[in-house]
């Protein structure tokens, strides 16, 4: 098993590496055209919204309900076709699903009904959105009319939701098929998809502006296709797989009720970081034009590692440990979990070092042209700062939430995220008039703590995993580790001053020399401490 989840895990972090490279050229291409001026705030306000109903509706909840009763189905099956003498036969399996296509048709006919009604209303009432999530604007618009700049915003941010909603119609769908590929053990196709999207995006940025109104509607338009083509994307290798069905509606059937039971607790526990995104949002935009589009820039950086560590490997054991928990093997269950912490663990540590000392420089040389100025740079660094304190907390949220969704235990994710969301409305509205839009994030750092160490809590106190001697000396090594990585860092790179009087090839070289020198100091040390790649076996 080993063996199998670091493959797999190899693959979906290197298709996830391919997709954040792009999002950060997407992102770059956004800073260049729009900087953080009030275009950019309400182009990445109009993306967020359908963004957080895809958490709910698709990646999230759905998925976190989905793919554990899925699994379930699929043992079953697995078990029929071994006594028909099929079992190693790979693409036998895969045609001989019965139960497990009937439980995706079910699935996708009634997520279709319901994903379609709520992508229709979202575009018909995108002004009551604005309202509810971007309320500062619509202060402004209703008391100073629509020339004020929040009347410019409110108006504009209404007009692009039309555009961007469908996107959550074509998301739903490709989460729902790449849940399927990755059950099914084939997860490149799922990883490599978002690739589609950030191409797309860029496209419509370069070449799009000029036939729409302005670039935040070439944008939204790439949001538009780049769903689209993600979701055409995944249907070939369904039907490679066996597994492309008719949709058909089917509420009351056993499998979508089981779903629905898991998936209604789920949809407020796994997205309570979105939750708390989007009252960050909402705080933001009674704040200075600009703070929403510092907060993405820095959440974007952030996401870089969480997406490429965190959420590939949380992808990788989800499907893992819904399978040990069918096939009740609680040892491997744990050793499974273990696994997880350990390798975000590896590559954690380091992006938390790197990016602490590296925040100024690359934010400058991925970001500072076009419209995003030396002011911008700064104003994203701080936010950056205060989100990267709570990286690791990010991280094992991703790993050790699945250790409750395996075991179809979705009560207590959702009263731990009920505690986590209500404490980052406490530390918003403490932070917040302090500290501006840095205390937003400040406050999203400490909820995601808090949610990470609620989690592990009560898997410690339910007996489903705890942190092992050996594993707390093996997170010992890395973080003294990444604290000397830190040091060769700092001392290879610059003051801010000097960066900001290099040239660009200047400032890509040294930035290359201090990630080099920093990575390499890191391996040595470990090495010299003694971690090996046996440290990384799942011990059954």
């Amino acid at each position: 098993m080993s063996k199998k989840l670091i493959k797999s895990g190899v693959i979906v972090s290197v298709m996830t590496l391919v997709s954040r490279v792009l999002g950060l050229v997407r992102d770059v291409v956004i800073a260049n055209v729009m900087g953080a001026g009030v275009m950019a705030d309400v182009f990445l306000f109009a993306n967020k919204i359908p963004n957080f109903f895809r958490r709910l509706f698709a990646e999230g909840a759905f998925a976190q309900a989905f793919v554990p009763v899925l699994s379930e189905y699929h043992t079953k099956d697995e078990k029929k076709a071994e006594k028909k003498g099929d079992s190693d036969n790979d693409e036998k399996l895969d045609v001989s699903l019965d139960e497990t296509r009937r439980l995706i048709a079910q699935v996708s006919g009634t997520l279709g009904v319901i994903i379609t009604l709520v992508t229709l209303f979202g575009m018909l009432a995108s002004p009551l959105f604005v309202i509810l999530f971007g309320g500062g604007w619509f202060v402004d618009w209703f008391y100073n009319g629509p020339e004020s700049v929040g009347g410019e915003k409110f108006e504009l941010a209404a007009s692009l939701l039309k555009i961007t909603f469908p996107y959550l119609w074509f998301i739903s769908f490709t989460a729902l098929a790449g849940a399927v590929l990755n059950t099914l053990g084939r997860f490149a196709v799922a990883a490599f998809t978002p690739v589609l999207l950030n191409i797309a995006i860029i496209l419509m940025a370069v070449y799009g502006a000029e036939y729409t109104q302005s670039p935040a509607y070439a944008l939204a338009w790439g949001v538009f296709f780049g769903g689209l083509i993600q979701f055409l994307f995944q249907i070939p290798f369904l039907y490679k797989a066996g597994v492309l069905v008719k949709p058909c509606w089917s509420w009351h059937s056993k499998g979508v009720t089981k779903i629905r039971k898991l998936i209604i607790p789920a949809l407020f526990g796994v997205s309570v970081t979105q939750i708390n995104l989007l009252l960050d949002t909402l705080i933001a935009s009674f704040l200075i034009t600009g703070s929403i589009s510092w907060l993405y820039y820095a959440d974007r950086l952030l996401e870089f590692p969480l997406g490429l560590f965190g959420i590939g490997i949380a992808t990788v054991i989800l499907p893992s440990l819904a399978k040990l928990h069918s096939k009740n093997s609680p040892t491997e269950f744990t050793a499974t979990l273990d696994w997880g912490i350990k390798v975000i663990s590896l590559f954690g540590w380091p992006a938390l070092a790197g990016l602490m000392v590296l925040a100024q420089p690359i934010i400058m040389v991925l970001f500072m042209r076009g419209e995003f100025s030396q002011n911008d740079v700064l104003q994203v660094s701080m936010a950056l700062f205060a989100y990267l304190s709570g990286l690791l907390s990010f991280m094992f949220i991703k790993v050790l939430a699945p250790g409750y969704y395996a075991r179809q235990d979705t009560k207590t994710p959702v009263k731990i995220g009920i505690i986590a969301m209500v404490s980052n409305m406490a530390f918003n509205l403490m932070l917040a008039p302090f500290f501006g839009y840095v205390g937003l994030a400040i406050a999203t750092t400490m909820s995601a703590t808090l949610n990470a160490w609620l989690l592990y809590r009560g898997l410690k106190q339910a007996g489903v995993y705890h942190l092992s001697k050996n594993t707390k000396i093996f997170i010992s090594k890395l973080v003294l580790s990444a604290l000397v990585m830190a040091w060769v860092v700092y001392q290879l790179s610059n003051d801010f001053d000097v960066w900001l009087a290099m040239s660009f090839a200047e400032q890509v070289l040294q930035l290359i020399m201090c990630i080099g020198g920093g990575v390499l100091s890191y391996f040595v040390m470990i090495a010299i401490l003694g971690v090996r790649l046996g440290d990384f076996k799942v011990k059954n």
